[in-house]
């Protein structure tokens, strides 16, 4: 996989990142964006937009020169390590420890950091071992003493901040308890482990805690105080516990801030720190940047740079303080397409603490890929195997932009797998889906790279508010959903298909399970997502011989929407994505065997109303075909033999030549142009009323399917057509 593919611009020497950091990736200084207060940069797109990609490449190009921690809040490392002291240790603590301790191994310029302003927090914390005893808690807090000071010297310490050596001194104070008969907790443990820490302090080092933990809620500027508060509501667990974790996130960054900031710091360090969040959409990440925004909206400032991944396009609705997207104020945004990131500074128009944390943020959209940048990917992939011809090529190409949608990660698996691949004549794109793919470095054997896409895409990002007892089920119930248009036949697919079970997800569940997890929304496709929603359908027509499952739910939908239009008229109102409720069941009909009954209705409902009849057509004709020989072309063209008069072998191959264009899954160009425009012009000159209208109908619709423009337009044919 490449992993600067789009992000070129991005990570270059004149590039968002240098300047966020304040280093180029070959050394050279850059002019430092915003600041003193800095946002929280979040990188926003759905699975497979390559947030984590991004990530790693800033890491992989810049930690050479700047110190740049990245952090997985996905992994499970933090909680397992957290897991033997539940009441000492936390995943955030865990997280927290793990990034002091590959900060106090840098070798970059200005040499190693060391954390003895969240020592004594972590110290303090360690009094909530399981066994509560001085021998417990000195083991416990000698995990982190090689956070408190940096080490020149094989056991010396600088001895700026704290006197003398750390090491030993902690268990020989506490020892001194040992032949003590004390309850797990006693204050004396917590009252000998504070005169160890404030024994060893350097004068500098105590105005330093008495300053920060001092300013712990209720320490009333106590040092001694503030530390056993946190200690306490860190045991206490709940949001008593995130607060004290979100202090010692706090305690981190100053003891970042003061190694830059000391004189001896501003002549060595260069640019700024930066630690960056992949899955920060998880529990633990979430935490982190809730701690890091509120702090800056309070006043604190620091210049370590956190840069996290948001799946949702608003950032998170955590950010927004529970208001309804549509009254929320949006965060600034940056889309590397426009230029120039966009200048930034916090809001003062509300009250500090009331403010939204969405003010300290700005939202950097991921860049889908040009169509140049996918030529690209899919001619040097396809230089690795035999060479193919041009026309070939050029049909992958347009496959892997249409199923892919300039999604990266996709684009890549689609191209790899397409390597080797010969496009059968006249195919659909989904055909491409079959193509086998081995993962680099894995020993499984090959596997379709539809199957490869839905494990990355879906399985492996599960929404992170998913219920336990729906994650089985997950990708059945998507598959299910992509053959449904509003919320009402996704509720009428989901009632079905989750029968027997217990919990149920409604479809507003599910679309704001979608949205959590970044996948797009269309006001005319309940799966949102062109490319995703190709690879569904793919999956839900093999789920079982002959496309049974694919059948049976275009069934349900057609009986339900004929009971609803009974006894109603034939152009009933529908209230979702389609006109009429007959057109809505004429869908489901027209795809699951059904054409022609549907060329019999349209023939029946056009004399007398061809503007209300296109749109008729154009709703019912928006859908996917299914698998197997595909004769639309050839019906279209009139190659078919069709019984019935002109109308209506005219409205037959009509149907299917705008099912053709519809689809958006083949090629349309100038031939299916052609036969839109003859088919159209033979019904504007027959007998009937209205029909002359239809000729400016054919001049509008051949002109937008020569150049590979929808007929009828939604939001993600409308992304689908500017990513050409």
């Amino acid at each position: 996989m490449c992993e600067e593919l789009g992000f070129e611009k991005l990570l270059g020497e004149e590039g968002f990142f240098a300047r966020l950091l304040g280093r180029t990736p070959s050394g050279a200084g850059r002019d430092l964006l915003y600041g003193p207060d800095l946002p929280v940069v979040l990188l926003t797109g759905g699975p497979g937009m390559g947030k984590g990609r991004l990530l790693r490449a800033v890491r992989d190009r810049f930690a050479a020169k700047v110190p740049v921690i990245h952090l997985d809040c996905a992994s499970p490392v933090y909680a397992d390590r957290a897991d033997p002291e539940p009441g000492a240790r936390s995943a955030t603590t865990e997280a927290l420890v793990e990034v002091a301790r590959r900060l106090c191994t840098w070798q970059g310029t200005g040499g190693p950091f060391a954390f003895p302003r969240l020592f004594p927090g972590l110290a303090m914390i360690a009094t909530g071992v399981t066994e509560g005893t001085p021998e417990a808690v000195a083991t416990e807090a000698e995990r982190y003493e090689g956070l408190a000071q940096k080490q020149r010297l094989r056991g010396l310490g600088t001895g700026d901040f704290w006197r003398g050596v750390l090491r030993g001194a902690i268990r020989n104070l506490l020892t001194t308890l040992s032949g003590q008969a004390l309850d797990p907790y006693s204050a004396a443990v917590s009252n000998a482990l504070l005169d160890a820490l404030f024994e060893r302090l350097a004068p500098r080092g105590r105005a330093e805690l008495e300053r920060l933990y001092g300013a712990y809620p209720g320490a009333a500027g106590q040092p001694r105080i503030g530390l056993r508060i946190l200690a306490a509501d860190f045991r206490a667990g709940g949001e008593a516990r995130e607060v004290a974790e979100s202090f010692l996130f706090r305690a981190l960054r100053e003891d970042l801030e003061a190694a830059y900031a000391s004189p001896s710091g501003w002549l060595r360090r260069v640019g700024r720190p930066a630690l960056l969040l992949d899955h920060a959409e998880s529990p633990l990440g979430e935490r982190l940047l809730r701690a890091v925004l509120t702090d800056r909206r309070a006043g604190q400032r620091d210049r370590v740079v956190i840069v996290g991944t948001a799946r949702r396009s608003d950032g998170g609705a955590f950010l927004h303080g529970g208001l309804p997207p549509e009254e929320a104020t949006p965060p600034a945004e940056y889309r590397p397409a426009d230029g120039a990131p966009p200048a930034w500074s916090r809001r003062t128009d509300e009250a500090t603490d009331r403010a939204p944390l969405a003010d300290g943020v700005v939202l950097l959209r991921m860049p889908l890929l040009t169509g140049d940048q996918l030529r690209r990917e899919t001619v040097r992939r396809q230089q690795r195997a035999e060479p193919e011809g041009g026309t070939n090529r050029r049909r992958i190409d347009a496959a892997v932009a249409r199923l892919s949608g300039g999604r990266p990660h996709t684009v890549i698996r689609l191209s790899a797998a397409a390597a080797a691949f010969r496009m059968p004549a006249d195919a659909n794109d989904r055909a491409i889906l079959d193509a086998p793919l081995r993962l680099h470095g894995d020993d499984t054997p090959e596997r379709p790279v539809a199957d490869v896409l839905l494990r990355e895409l879906i399985l492996d990002q599960l929404p992170v508010r998913l219920p336990t007892e729906h994650q089985a089920q997950w990708l059945d119930l998507l598959s299910h959903l992509s053959v449904a248009h509003d919320p009402e036949c996704a509720d009428v697919l989901l009632r079905h298909h989750q029968s027997g079970h217990v919990h149920h997800l409604t479809a507003h569940h599910v679309s704001q399970l979608l949205t959590d997890t970044g996948w797009p929304a269309c006001e005319r496709h309940f799966i949102g997502d062109f490319g995703l929603r190709q690879l569904l359908v793919h999956r839900l027509y093999g789920l079982r011989p002959g496309g049974a499952a694919w059948y049976a739910d275009h069934h349900l939908l057609r009986d339900h929407y004929a009971r609803r239009a009974a006894g109603e008229a034939p152009d009933a109102q529908g209230d979702g994505a389609f006109r009429s409720l007959t057109a809505h069941r004429m869908n489901h009909h027209l795809v699951s065997g059904g054409a022609d009954d549907v060329v019999s209705h349209l023939a029946a409902t056009l004399p007398g109303r061809p503007g209300a009849w296109c749109a008729d057509l154009l709703e019912i004709a928006q859908a996917p075909y299914p698998g197997g020989a595909d004769a639309r072309r050839e019906r279209a063209q009139g190659l078919v033999a069709a019984d019935g008069p002109p109308l209506r072998r005219t409205v037959d191959q009509l149907l299917h030549a705008v099912w053709l264009c519809e689809e958006r899954t083949r090629p349309t160009g100038k031939e299916t142009a052609r036969t839109l425009a003859k088919l159209l012009d033979l019904l504007s000159i027959m007998d009937f009323e209205g029909a002359g209208r239809l000729s400016r109908t054919a001049t509008d619709w051949s002109g937008l399917a020569e150049n590979e423009q929808p007929l009828l337009r939604c939001t993600c044919t409308e992304q689908l057509r500017r990513r050409r």
